[in-house]
């Protein structure tokens, strides 16, 4: 069995979460410049098995497509011509990053540390991932 990897993209930086090989597990990876992204994909999937890529599809409270969508749309189409052996499930984002942000005010963390972007992007793809699992 194979890794999901969660990804929480982002105009300037990506964060990145995975499972465990038994897909138990939700643990946040790391956050990547977003113009390095297909790069380290490729990488991780070289060292390790993946069997989905989950992306998250942010929505508004519509359910209309957030302006983000327009810059996650080239990414997939490049996605599926560099990593097209892996396929690709979007998912709900909404919320995720308020969450994110609570969770870490919920562990614990400084507000100087709650400023991290790159900590909270990481979090996010984590509750990204955390919620396929619990829905799977």
């Amino acid at each position: 069995m194979g890794r999901v990897l969660a990804i929480d993209f982002g105009k300037i930086r990506t964060g990145i979460a995975v499972t465990d090989q038994l897909q138990i597990i939700a643990s946040g990876l790391t956050t990547v410049k977003t113009d390095e992204l297909i790069l380290f994909l490729k990488q991780y999937i070289a060292k390790e098995e993946v069997e989905l890529l989950l992306v998250g599809k942010p929505k508004q409270m519509n359910n209309s497509d957030s302006e983000s969508e327009s810059l996650i749309l080239p990414f997939l189409q490049q996605l599926s011509k560099e990593i097209p052996q892996i396929p690709v499930k979007r998912i709900d984002e909404r919320f995720t990053s308020k969450m994110a942000f609570q969770t870490m005010i919920d562990g614990g963390l400084r507000k100087n540390q709650r400023k991290n972007k790159a900590l909270v992007d990481e979090i996010s793809a984590t509750i990204i991932l955390q919620s396929y699992l619990y829905n799977k």
